[in-house]
């Protein structure tokens, strides 16, 4: 196409895809072809422009939707609506006895007969009791008008005798009393007409001001607000629990019986209605047929999720059936700070005969362990807490200046140092002699089990009482605690005679005031025997794994009647014990005080000070002393294993075993091997040859390496 500057003209064609000829063309001018293209880009920015409008409008919508104000607006609304409806159901249910007719319903679909006959009475009592009010109504506005007639005649004659008494005490007229009292009535017929006419326009605000915020607090109860309007300022906020809030909570575990119990409009049954009990709220719940207690228990975590409530404040356990749900849900943050501070931390005695503190129930109520005519056993996994609670039986013991004590753990750790002083007899240790020393101590005590049986014949009683274990005749109260017992119990050489022995004292010492408390971390049969487990009334629980280790240290067939430790979760519930024995209940679950050894925070030396100041008080300590605890501040290698050995060279290995044989409170000979003290002695210049790998270790070098040790000392102070 030929173009001139002035007179180009320019063809705008159309083409088909796939044909190249010019199918519609138009020739147009520069100027013209710039003007259209002009308008074209100016309605594409229009366009974007429009665009970037919505997309901001969105934005700003998004924003506002989704703000706390606008959520907080939407979610009292939707509160207020919920209120309503739960007037109308209600009111609808008072109307229809719906809510008669659905517990009847509940109790003929798990096949109740008692509870259908109970609430069958229930629905026509009501019915009767309606009836009878509907039939009594027109007599009651007869009488009601009756009344009415007879007191304003009443008025009208008292009105007449005060105006004639005015006549005729000359004190006024008749008819100034008449006229008086008349005019008092147009007063009050004018006051209020002139009050009338703001009355009715302010009324209809401010009933329906309180109609909405009435509605608003029936939907606060009874309703329950869409998670997608909750606010930050929700964040913290606590739940009412009652029976809506349980039965949410319940069906949010998805369990099939339930939902479909929920599903046909039933109402879950509570036996107990959700009621303060303590730091929490307590309801007994029968749960739908084929949903046993222990299923939900199972969910706990899941459970408190629904309840708003950490793990640890949610308590679902079996009652009195397996379909019986006892929950327990605590006060948000009530359990947060445990038992609280141990309440003979600072000051007093105890009287072991009435009990000695040991925690807290979950409701908050302090509870004692009975102690006097009882034996007690302690367990769980490690760390939950079962060493704390022998820690405040025994601490609570040794602030009775009767009481005797002793302690005996067969490891190497640092739980109950404090109490040593304190003690008659006192042995810490897993070296065969401290195991030997233990079984010698138990020997002991079998004999003092024996020599008080004789001691109870004389003085003609069945069993200790305060008044003989204060008149120092040798039946004073004896506390003996065995920590960690499944390693005495165990060992090769000495555990069956300690079992034995712990069986017969269990057995025969409760009644002559000596008391055994066993501590474990797993009670099986074969690490406790089932007669000392038998034999001991109280029980303390932690965390534990199954229902065997359940059962030992709760009793037979706790397990099986929902006493269950199982339940319990380690790290979240660490301090938290079911205990049995305690109370008139079959198990209690309780939050143990917790004292400290640690050095830098030590809660029981004080306590012991104070008891050893009570007990010098009193007299000598009963049982005597328990030997001082000799802790070497400076032991030389090379001396210790010459006075080990013979003249016979021996294998490195045997030789960290006499070590540790030698100075067992010794910490570097603790644990001590063959290698380490080879390397030990390569440090001091003494090399051991890795003969056939034995690498023996020669007396004769050794006390070579000691004679030069001893001049190079020698030539120091010279």
């Amino acid at each position: 196409m030929s173009t001139t500057d002035e007179s180009t003209e320019l063809a705008q064609v159309h083409y088909l895809p796939g044909h190249p000829e010019v199918l519609d063309g138009e020739l147009v001018s520069a100027e013209e072809f710039a003007r259209l293209t002009s308008q074209k880009h100016q309605a594409i920015e229009r366009y974007r422009a429009y665009g970037n409008t919505v997309v901001a409008t969105g934005r700003v919508m998004r924003t506002a939707a989704t703000h706390d104000r606008t959520k907080a607006a939407l979610g009292h609304g939707m509160t207020v609506m919920q209120g309503f409806e739960s007037w109308g159901r209600r009111t609808w249910d008072a109307s229809t006895l719906g809510v008669y007719r659905r517990q009847i319903k509940a109790a003929e679909a798990v096949g109740n007969v008692d509870e259908i006959k109970e609430w069958t009475d229930r629905m026509e009592q009501v019915k009767e009791r309606r009836h009878k009010r509907l039939m009594d109504l027109p007599e009651m506005i007869r009488g009601m008008t009756r009344a009415g007639l007879i007191g304003l005649a009443a008025l009208v004659v008292l009105v007449l005798l005060i105006g004639l008494l005015v006549q005729l005490s000359d004190a006024g007229s008749f008819f100034g009393v008449i006229g008086g009292v008349l005019g008092g009535l147009r007063w009050a017929f004018g006051a209020i007409a002139w009050a009338w006419t703001p009355l009715i326009l302010v009324a209809p605000y401010v009933v329906s001001a309180g109609v909405l915020f009435a509605a608003w607090r029936e939907g606060r109860r009874r309703g329950q607000a869409p998670s997608w309007l909750a606010t930050s300022a929700d964040a913290d906020g606590d739940v009412t629990i009652d029976e809506t809030t349980i039965a949410r909570a319940l069906s949010a575990l998805r369990i099939p019986q339930v939902t479909a119990y929920l599903k046909e409009g039933l109402p879950l049954q509570f036996i107990t209605p959700a009621r303060r009990d303590g730091r929490g709220t307590h309801a007994i719940v029968r749960l739908p047929a084929g949903v046993t207690a222990e299923k939900v228990a199972r969910r706990r975590a899941d459970l408190a999720t629904g309840l708003h409530r950490l793990s640890k404040e949610v308590w679902p356990t079996t009652g009195s059936e397996a379909g019986i749900l006892d929950l327990w849900v605590a006060d948000k943050g009530a359990l947060a700070e445990g038992a609280g501070p141990y309440p003979l931390l600072e000051d007093g005695t105890v009287d072991v005969f009435k009990g000695v503190p040991f925690g807290k129930t979950l409701r908050g109520e302090p509870i004692l362990a009975p102690l006097m005519e009882r034996n007690t056993i302690t367990g769980g996994m490690p760390g939950q807490g079962k060493s704390g609670a022998a820690r405040v039986i025994m601490g609570g013991a040794a602030l009775d200046p009767t009481a005797e004590l002793r302690i005996w753990v067969p490891d190497a750790n640092f739980d109950f140092e404090a109490f040593r002083p304190r003690c008659s007899r006192y042995v810490m240790g897993a070296e065969d002699e401290k195991i030997a020393e233990i079984l010698e101590h138990l020997r002991e005590l079998h004999a003092e089990v024996q020599r008080r049986g004789e001691l109870l014949i004389k003085y003609e009683v069945p069993a200790v009482t305060r008044e003989l274990a204060s008149k120092n005749v040798g039946l004073h109260p004896l506390f003996g605690l065995l920590e960690e017992a499944h390693v005495a119990i165990q060992h090769g050489q000495y555990g069956k005679e300690i079992a034995q022995l712990l069986v017969d004292i269990v057995r025969l010492g409760r009644k002559r005031g000596i008391h055994l408390l066993v501590s474990t971390q797993a009670p099986t049969k074969d690490s406790m025997p089932r007669d000392v487990t038998r034999n001991c009334s109280n029980g303390v629980a932690f965390a534990v794994g199954d229902h065997v280790a359940n059962d030992a240290l709760l009793g037979q067939g706790a397990y099986a009647a929902g006493h269950r430790a199982t339940e319990l979760i380690p790290g979240t519930d660490k301090g938290t014990a079911v205990v049995k024995g305690f109370t008139g209940e079959r198990s209690d679950i309780v939050q143990v005080y917790f004292l400290d050894v640690a050095k830098e925070n030590d809660q029981v030396t004080p306590i012991i000070e104070r008891a050893m100041a009570a007990v010098a008080k009193r007299g000598d300590l009963p049982g005597g002393t328990a030997p001082a605890r000799q802790i070497e501040t400076k032991r030389d290698l090379l001396e210790d294993i010459s006075d080990v050995l013979d003249a016979d060279p021996v294998p490195a290995a045997k030789v960290a075993v006499l070590l540790s044989n030698h100075a067992p409170d010794w910490p570097a000979y603790r644990g001590l091997t063959g290698t380490r003290l080879c390397t030990d002695l390569a440090a001091i210049g003494v090399k051991v040859p890795s003969s056939k790998n034995r690498y023996p270790v020669d007396p004769v070098t050794i006390r070579e390496a000691l004679a030069k040790q001893a001049t190079a000392d020698l030539d120091d102070e010279g």
